[in-house]
Parts: C-alpha cells; sequence; structure tokens
C-alpha cells in the first residue's frame, strides 16, 4: 500500500504524473482523486492507503503545473498557455480511462477537492455516465457575475505582466481574506485546518502554496463561468452519485453556505442521488482537520453504497 506513482501522456503529450495505492488482495473499486489549487496528489496519501486497506485502489492525479507534472522552471502553478482549462478535464479525462483499463471489473468514482472538484464537476458533466460517482470536497456554487468580474481582473494582470506573471492583486483578492475567519491567526494559512501539524506541513511542503499564474487564473475563472449554471449541472447524469462534504468555516464554501446551494443547485437540475455532509467547525481540507478519521469513515460508507457485493 505504498505510495506508487506513474506518468500517461496527455493528448498533447505533456506527462501527467499519477500516484497509486493499491489494495494487497481484491480490488473492489477504484477512485481517481482530483486534487486543488498549490498543492499535488501525494498529500493523499492517508486517504489512499485508508482506502486501499478496504479494497479501494486508489489514484490521484498531479494536475499540469502542480506536483511531479510541471517538468520545467516556472512550469509550477501554470497549466498552459492556451486552452489550460480544457487540457486540464482533458487531462483528467485521460487519467479516468487509464484507470478503467487498470480496473476494468469494478466500479470507478473520481473525487475532486476544491479546484479539483471543479475540475471532476466539468468532466462529469462530459463523461458522467462512465463514473459510479462523484465526490466534491472544499466545493462551492458561486455566481458567474462574480467569475466574470475576476476573470476580467485576471486579463488585465496578463496585459500588465503576461501570461506567466504572477499577480499580487489576485492572490489577494482570492486568498486574502480567508484568514480573517481565524484572528489572531497562527500562520498565513490557519483557514486549510484547525490541525497546526497538518498547516505546517503545508506550509513546509515546496510543492505546495505557491502563487499561480495570470494565465491559470483566467483559465480557471472561464471554466467556473461555464460550470455555474443549472443547465450545466444538468449535463451531469440524472442518476449520478453525488457526495459533497465540507466544513462549516470554509471560507472557499463560504462559511457553510456554499456546500448547500450547489446540492440545492444539484437537485434542481434534476440530480436525484445527492448527499451533503457538512461538519461543524471544520474548515478547508476536511481531508487533513482533525476529526479526519470521521470524514474518512463517512466518505467509505458513502462509496461502499454504490460499489456492488461480489
Amino acid at each position: 500500500m505504498t505510495d506508487r506513482h506513474y506518468s500517461i501522456r496527455a493528448i498533447d503529450e505533456h506527462r501527467i504524473v499519477i500516484h497509486h495505492w493499491e489494495p494487497a488482495g481484491t480490488v473492489r473499486a477504484a477512485l481517481l482523486v482530483s486534487h486543488g489549487m498549490a498543492e499535488h496528489g501525494a498529500r493523499y496519501a492517508p486517504l489512499g492507503e485508508y482506502l486501499a486497506a478496504r479494497g479501494i485502489a486508489v489514484h490521484a492525479v498531479d494536475h499540469r503545473g502542480h506536483g511531479l507534472s510541471a517538468h520545467q522552471p516556472g512550469d509550477l502553478g501554470h497549466f498552459a498557455d492556451h486552452d489550460g482549462w480544457q487540457r486540464v478535464v482533458s487531462d483528467l479525462q485521460v487519467a479516468l480511462n487509464h484507470v478503467r483499463i487498470a480496473h476494468p471489473d469494478v466500479p470507478v468514482f473520481l473525487l475532486g477537492h476544491s479546484m479539483g472538484s471543479f475540475i471532476a464537476q466539468a468532466l462529469a458533466m462530459q463523461h458522467g455516465k462512465s463514473l459510479a460517482g462523484l465526490a466534491l470536497s472544499g466545493s462551492n456554487f458561486g455566481a458567474p457575475l462574480t467569475y466574470r468580474a475576476g476573470r476580467l481582473v485576471a486579463r488585465l494582470e496578463r496585459l500588465r505582466q503576461g501570461k506567466r506573471g504572477r499577480s499580487a492583486l489576485l492572490e489577494f483578492l482570492s486568498f486574502g481574506a480567508f484568514n480573517k475567519a481565524f484572528r489572531p491567526a497562527r500562520t498565513a494559512y490557519d483557514w486549510l485546518s484547525r490541525d497546526n501539524r497538518e498547516v505546517d506541513t503545508y506550509i513546509n511542503d515546496p510543492l505546495c502554496g505557491f502563487r499561480v499564474t495570470n494565465q491559470l487564473w483566467t483559465d480557471l475563472l472561464g471554466g467556473l463561468i461555464d460550470i455555474s449554471s443549472t443547465h450545466a449541472l444538468s449535463r451531469i447524469p440524472h442518476g449520478l452519485p453525488v457526495y459533497i462534504f465540507g466544513g462549516d468555516q470554509d471560507p472557499v464554501g463560504q462559511h457553510g453556505k456554499g456546500l448547500p446551494r450547489l446540492a440545492a443547485k444539484m437537485r434542481e437540475a434534476g440530480l436525484g442521488f445527492v448527499t451533503l455532509q457538512l461538519y461543524p467547525g471544520g474548515r478547508h481540507e476536511m481531508l487533513n482537520e482533525s476529526n479526519r478519521e470521521e470524514v474518512l469513515a463517512h466518505l467509505a460508507q458513502w462509496l461502499d453504497r454504490y460499489i456492488p457485493e461480489f
């Protein structure tokens, strides 16, 4: 159950690295993980080990511009010069195809965290019929008008600094207020978790916490505009089980407001199997929170509900 990693080739030949935790015995199901901004797939080792011990193979992507999929100096925090959102969604589809080939006779689930939850939703809108279930962590449902305003600022910063410029203004507008609710804050990342050790691990990881490029912000905000409507959500298969979980103190999820809104919008769009789990006091990374054992157990219970008996 050790973390191994392998690489696959994206449609444009970019090498995408995937971390992998394989059960020692029978594989009952597989889970593909889509991580958040400014982190990487290897951080999901506790999840991988926990589920592998329960017969579920876990594959965690390093999105392009992140982790071991950032191959050149300056690539960290940058999807691509052109069509970054489409490329990262396509990468996840290629990864999903690989997982399905590796585990042809078992259900395959997709879990997306934060930025990865939005990429996962986009994939489910295009290829949801190939999934057994969709889990969304640290997500949100925001107004497209807000995202359009943010994309305008990102485009102006791109004009000012270039595609690979890294705007302090964009970072302030996106993350600047996240720690306000947790004052007096010990670090700039207290909003991630109540567990100080997990926060320190994130801070000390050179592949975490970096400033992303103006082009990545432009790509991401464009993607958010595309997926943030009832019409867009209606493209997800209506029978697909969806598990939405997060903390009610997560600033990404608007301190407990965003996840119920996302669940309600999905139900309004016709999805009939949406489960919402909101954890009191929880912050952004529930898989790294002080009550992570409870969070892992709830996730495993949801997966078991949709894994057929052998």
